[in-house]
């Protein structure tokens, strides 16, 4: 290949994971199958073949590394509800239903799937609230943003979408938070379906 030609391809990408990835990826699997308080920095360097010291190269503690797989895991959840959010030919109650439905199926699969996941959950809320935090801002901005196109179509009555999208988390709350799904996921009320549509209402009924 000649050198002009080489200029105008653009760069292959190393899709090799970082050390830092790799940090992440063991950690949450540790976290998952045997719990954060057993999960060890050692026993993270042990799996990847590497010194502790080398681990501390990338992150401070063990706390720093729950703060990067929640983040993670964080991640992948406002990128589910952003897709949903953004769903074309859906109006507005449609796209909050589907959100609030998708954010307790996602919960209820990753307990399901490591029932475990709920230590690293809890350890972040003592710990990392800041993490936290931010995750459920993000998730209220995606809320307000599905609220405030509700208004815009004549659907939803309310005055302040932000204010809104906070009454909706309360009332979800107990249908997507991992602790509160974990222990009672079978015992529920009222049903998901009841709820979503009692809060609906309440949208279209606000300013009436």
């Amino acid at each position: 290949m000649s050198a002009a030609t080489a200029q105008i391809l653009p760069p292959v990408e190393d899709a090799t994971p970082t050390t830092r990835e790799r940090i992440v990826e063991t950690a949450a699997r540790s976290f998952q199958e045997i719990g954060y308080q057993k999960t060890t920095v050692a026993d993270i360097a042990r799996t990847l073949k590497m010194s502790p010291a080398n681990v501390y190269r990338f992150f401070e503690s063990k706390k720093a590394i729950n703060e990067a797989v929640v983040e993670q895991l964080t991640g992948e959840i406002e990128a589910m509800i952003a897709t949903i959010a953004d769903a074309p030919n859906l109006d507005a109650p449609e796209r909050l239903s589907r959100i609030i439905t998708a954010l307790h199926d996602d919960c209820r699969r990753r307990f399901e799937a490591h029932p475990r996941v709920h230590e690293m959950v809890e350890a972040a809320m003592s710990e990392s609230w800041g993490v936290c935090q931010a995750h459920v801002d993000r998730i209220g901005a995606v809320l307000a943003r599905v609220v405030a196109d509700g208004m815009r179509e004549g659907a939803f009555t309310v005055a302040d979408p932000k204010s809104a999208a906070a009454c909706l988390q309360a009332g979800v709350t107990r249908y997507c938070h991992p602790m509160l799904v974990g222990r009672q996921p079978n015992t529920i009320e009222p049903p998901l379906p009841v709820m979503i549509a009692f809060l609906l209402g309440a949208l279209r009924a606000a300013g009436r």
